[in-house]
């Protein structure tokens, strides 16, 4: 009995030939991007008008970081000037339209400093209250802190944080810690001390 053997078929490949070259289904993917579509384009207009409101209750040190054209400046400044709403609101049309050719990024960053505060600020808040929780709980914390910042005037910690400690204890058994004015007051003195010593982005390290 013969028995012939069946050659297998090869799946035919996805493409075209274009001037003697096979062009695959992934270069096509790639010849057919286009141009941003008009939904997309609505899309950054609309963003880019809203932020142009939101400039207009930007504070000043943050406006002036950024490098707005004169024009849109000016615009801005009229636009807090008008109180009709028609008249405003093709104010800020035309804010808008200043916007479109500006880079977003910067705009966004100024205002999200003026809404949640600047990274370097969060940074130094949250170190402050690292160094004031370890400062109430260790107190081998003190002495590294002070030998990091010796400026600082050491009875008027020890005496706050020996008050936090006090304060901190619950009046009943099974009642959360309380926190009074000693440690809002550490607080403020360790972030001074951050602010003023040389090892300001150093965390307290866990003896």
């Amino acid at each position: 009995m013969n028995t012939k053997t069946t050659k297998a078929i090869p799946k035919a490949i996805k493409g075209y030939w274009s001037n003697g070259r096979f062009v695959k289904p992934e270069e096509i993917a790639l010849e057919e991007v286009g141009p941003p579509s008009k939904t997309q384009l609505k899309a950054e207009a609309d963003e880019k008008q809203a932020l142009g409101e939101a400039l207009l209750t930007l504070r000043a040190d943050l406006m002036a970081r950024l490098d707005l054209p004169d024009k849109l400046r000016d615009a801005i400044a009229d636009a807090k000037k008008i109180t009709n709403f028609e008249g405003k609101r093709r104010q800020m049309q035309f804010i808008g339209k200043l916007m479109r050719p500006l880079d977003p990024e910067p705009i966004r960053e100024a205002i999200n400093e003026q809404l949640n505060g600047s990274a370097d600020l969060t940074l130094a808040l949250h170190l402050a209250e690292q160094w004031r929780d370890k400062l109430i709980a260790d107190d081998a914390a003190l002495g590294t802190w002070l030998s990091e910042h010796p400026d600082t005037d050491s009875q008027q910690l020890r005496a706050l944080i020996r008050q936090a400690r006090k304060d901190a204890k619950p009046e009943k058994p099974g009642e959360a810690a309380r926190h009074g004015k000693s440690y809002r007051e550490i607080f403020q003195l360790v972030r001074q001390g951050l602010a003023q010593g040389p090892d300001e982005a150093a965390e307290p390290q866990d003896e």
